[in-house]
Parts: structure tokens; C-alpha cells; sequence
């Protein structure tokens, strides 16, 4: 299907909003940069809803801009031919300025309100994903793994936000299991719509390795995240048998769950499944984190 097969009914402006700055995802990641945040101050002060509201903001942004970048080859994928760019609903001009404003002001709520160190690591986590990833992931399959920092950077900046040091063992920590875990979340997308990122250029992991082994090479990476967890404990970012069971528990389905990638007459509903639950993981264990401080 491609962009010409417009619906009659052109959505809201709040609707494209959403969608052009793919709030879900954006939120998402506010979300883990909540838990650096309340694991360095082990607990909850105002200084956090400025955080909150400059990390979405910078999201927000970054995804606009993101949008604006690959609008033509968003066009050629049945995944994204809907989105509010190849539709026509809004004009390349309009949502980088967009964009811009809104990542602008994200950056300067987190200098203004919190500190130089937050607002410039959202401005690092911006040209990582705009002007790094964005472009490598057209030229190489392997492109997720340099940028899954992406993944990192959020938890970090919301301890920064806080406060904290980054030389702290503890959010290294943190960031180092996100890392890992956006390399498979990737992944199973890829294998769930590889022959769309294939239509409209992106070279994929599918193609190199066939999908069989891409999967037995996901299913190594959701183990490798599930061990990373057990660095929290260490470090002291969870402590209280609720939050640590949660997390252990969590990490145990989630590798349980995923050896259906084992097979070899894998199906789509396996990587959907899949990639799923390590979504949902993610929020178990970014909910681990934030609970801990209030549990003990």
C-alpha cells in the first residue's frame, strides 16, 4: 500500500500530534529517565516534574525530526505509509519547526530548571539518534548496536537531573541494561518486518543471517539482558526483596518466554509475541527501580 491511498478523513490536529511525535515511545523513555531520577534521589521531590517535562519534550522532538527525515522511505513501508508525513497530513516544513520548538524547549527546561549536565546529555541523546543512527541505519544492518546508547542515555539523564555523578557505578549500571536490552527489542521488529525495511532500502539483519539464526542470536541477547539485571542488586539500585523478586521473576519469564526463538519453524506471532513481552519487561523493570526507594 503506499501513500496515495488516502483516507477521506483528514485526523485532528492533537491525533497527528500524537502520531508524529510518537508519543507512546516518547513517553516511553520519560518513563525509564523517572527511574534514574528517583534511584538517585531515592525518592521524589519537584525537581522531577521539570525533568519529566524537559526529557518528553526533547523526545517528542527528536521523534518529530525523525519523522521528517525518513518521510520518503516511511512512504515505501507498509509498517509507517500511514504516518502524518507520507499521508500529507502535515508538511515536511511545519513538523521540523515543530521539532525543533519542541526539542528547544525541552533542552531549556532541563538548563533552566535542573542543570547544564541533564540538558546537554538530551542534546547528546538528540544527535545521537537524528544525526547518527538515523543515517547508519540506511548503509549498515548493524546499526542498532552503536545505537542503542539511545536506549542508555534517558535513565542517565534523569540522574544527572538529580544530581547524581555519571562516574557512579550504580547508573552505569542502569544505562548498561538498557543498552542491551534495546539491541533485541530492535531485532524482533526487524525480523517481523524485514522485507518492508528491505522495500523501501534499509539493509537487515535477515538478510545477512536468514531469520533462524537472527532469532537464536535475539534469544542470546534477551539472556544477556536478563543476566545485566543482576548488576542492580550490586550496585545497590534495588534492596528490597519486593523489587528484587519483581525483577528476578520478570527476568525469568521473559527468557522462558522467548525460547520459542529456539525453533526452527518460527512464525510471525512468535517474534509478535516476543517482542511483546520484552516491552513489557522493560516496564517491570523500570517499575522495579522506581518502587525500590518507597519500599524500604
Amino acid at each position: 500500500m503506499s501513500a496515495t491511498a488516502l483516507p477521506a478523513h483528514r485526523p485532528s490536529f492533537a491525533t497527528t500530534l500524537v502520531e508524529l511525535t510518537k508519543l507512546r515511545i516518547s513517553g516511553a523513555s520519560t518513563f525509564t529517565a523517572a527511574a534514574g531520577y528517583i534511584a538517585c534521589r531515592r525518592g521524589v521531590d519537584v525537581g522531577l516534574l521539570p525533568t519529566l517535562a524537559g526529557i518528553l519534550l526533547l523526545a517528542m522532538g527528536s521523534s518529530a525530526l525523525n519523522e521528517v527525515q525518513e518521510r520518503h522511505l516511511d512512504a515505501r513501508m507498509p509498517r509507517t505509509w500511514h504516518r502524518p508525513l507520507p499521508r500529507g497530513d502535515v508538511s515536511p516544513a511545519v513538523a521540523g519547526i515543530l521539532a525543533g520548538t519542541l526539542a528547544l524547549t525541552g533542552f531549556l527546561l532541563l538548563d533552566f530548571f535542573l542543570n547544564p549536565a541533564a540538558a546537554w546529555l538530551g542534546a547528546l541523546a538528540l544527535a545521537w539518534y537524528n544525526g547518527f543512527y538515523t543515517p547508519l541505519k540506511r548503509v549498515s544492518a548493524f546499526a542498532v548496536v552503536p545505537g542503542s546508547l539511545i536506549g542508555a542515555l534517558p535513565p542517565a539523564i534523569g540522574w544527572a537531573a538529580a544530581g547524581g555523578s555519571l562516574r557512579d557505578p550504580a547508573i552505569l549500571a542502569l544505562a548498561f541494561v538498557f543498552f542491551i536490552w534495546q539491541v533485541p527489542h530492535f531485532w524482533l521488529l526487524v525480523a517481523l518486518h524485514a522485507e518492508g525495511y528491505e522495500q523501501a532500502g534499509f539493509p537487515t539483519l535477515v538478510k545477512v543471517f536468514g531469520r533462524t539464526r537472527l532469532a537464536r542470536l535475539t534469544f542470546t541477547w534477551i539472556c544477556g539482558t536478563a543476566a545485566a539485571c543482576g548488576l542492580l542488586p550490586v550496585f545497590r539500585l534495588l534492596g528490597t526483596l519486593p523489587t528484587l523478586l519483581l525483577l528476578t521473576g520478570g527476568a525469568l519469564w521473559l527468557v522462558l518466554g522467548a525460547l520459542p526463538l529456539l525453533r526452527e519453524d518460527l512464525r510471525p506471532a512468535v517474534f509478535r509475541r516476543v517482542f511483546m513481552n520484552i516491552n513489557l519487561f522493560a516496564l517491570i523493570l523500570t517499575a522495579a527501580v522506581i518502587l525500590d526507594p518507597f519500599l524500604k
